[in-house]
């Protein structure tokens, strides 16, 4: 199937979801995060929203730390590695990401359209799968698929904003109930004050690191190939390899603590 790049009507549908509660079910409420879970009726896929109140953090300034790869490869310490691929339009490109995941488990890694759209004092970044040609499944790697994945920032004031994280990941395998749960209760709660705290630390990093390079803020600045949509089509699950993990075993984490 071809892709089709994200228009208004799509941010407002991935805005609605962020903000409304219907439908959604409290799994975890600690420490300024909070954490939904959603299970679909057309998709076994589980969707999970999370929402984390940022003090003395800008929405502009996570809205940075979002788009900024150099400094996520500082502070994302379940990545293993990120790279844009090339762009489509001045607010959407076509990047790679690889994570780590829970021992005994495969790495997961994907292939993602990835849009923006900046609108008042709102800030969002969407994404789904998508193939590229050049950038086919890996060995020793499982290839997710995102079905949307999306941050909506919202400025409280000049000095403190509301982040939004929705995700509805298919990870390509039958996994154990323990590793859906360990990710409600402990990997996203974390995930989320983790970009919290990379997001105070940033400015003083940024005045460092390049100061005025900000692509995804000035196109002029995006030395990116160009892409046509046509090199790409819909990244579909049932073209993907398929891993029975639900036989393995739960072990103990040190980052099941909370940080």
């Amino acid at each position: 199937m071809p892709v089709r790049i994200p228009d208004d009507s799509d941010f407002s549908s991935f805005k609605d979801q962020c903000l409304s509660p219907d439908g959604w079910s409290s799994r975890y409420n600690k420490a300024g995060v909070t954490v939904w879970c959603r299970e679909q009726d057309s998709s076994s896929v589980q969707k999970i929203k999370m929402r984390i109140v940022c003090k003395d953090v800008t929405a502009e300034t996570l809205y940075d730390v979002l788009h900024d790869t150099s400094y996520r490869k500082k502070w994302d310490t379940n990545m293993i590695d990120t790279y844009d691929i090339g762009r489509l339009t001045v607010n959407t490109d076509v990047g790679y990401y690889s994570w780590k995941c829970p021992t005994p488990l495969k790495n997961r890694d994907f292939v993602t359209m990835r849009s923006w759209l900046p609108l008042g004092s709102d800030y969002m970044i969407i994404n789904y799968s998508v193939k590229h040609p050049q950038h086919p499944p890996k060995k020793d790697y499982v290839r997710a698929l995102s079905l949307l994945t999306g941050y909506l920032i919202q400025s409280n004031s000049a000095t403190s904003s509301t982040l939004y994280y929705l995700t509805q990941v298919d990870p390509r395998g039958s996994l154990p109930k323990w590793v859906v749960n360990r990710v409600s209760q402990f990997v996203a709660p974390k995930a989320m004050r983790k970009i919290y705290k990379a997001s105070l630390k940033y400015p003083e990093w940024k005045r460092k690191h390049d100061p005025t390079l900000k692509p995804w803020m000035y196109p002029e600045q995006n030395t990116l190939p160009s892409i046509s949509p046509a090199d790409l089509t819909l990244q579909r699950a049932d073209s993907l390899e398929n891993i029975d993990e639900s036989g393995v075993s739960e072990e103990k984490h040190s980052d099941d603590e909370e940080t």
